[in-house]
């Protein structure tokens, strides 16, 4: 493999783990057959527990993890994706 700035061969190839959080949302579905309701009911009758679950509580996110893999030329310091 042969940089694509200076031409060099003297390049290394890494695997980069990116991380990154996403929000989880309930769907279009849930809300039309429960969310309406539901929201209705827990601030009349919970409305305490739900602040202070809203303030404590689980958050609702989840880890993506994506990896590529990037080509490092060790001499000039070029960097770019190599396509799998």
């Amino acid at each position: 493999m042969f940089c694509p700035k200076c031409g060099s061969g003297f390049v290394t190839v890494q695997v980069v783990n990116d991380v990154r959080l996403k929000n989880v949302h309930h769907g279009v579905l849930w809300w039309l057959l429960v969310g309406w309701w539901w929201v209705i009911i827990k601030w009349t009758f919970f409305t305490l527990p739900a602040l202070l679950f809203a303030v404590f509580g689980h958050k609702k996110q989840k880890l993506v993890n994506t990896e590529r893999t990037v080509a490092i030329c060790q001499s000039c310091g070029a960097t770019w994706d190599v396509p799998r």
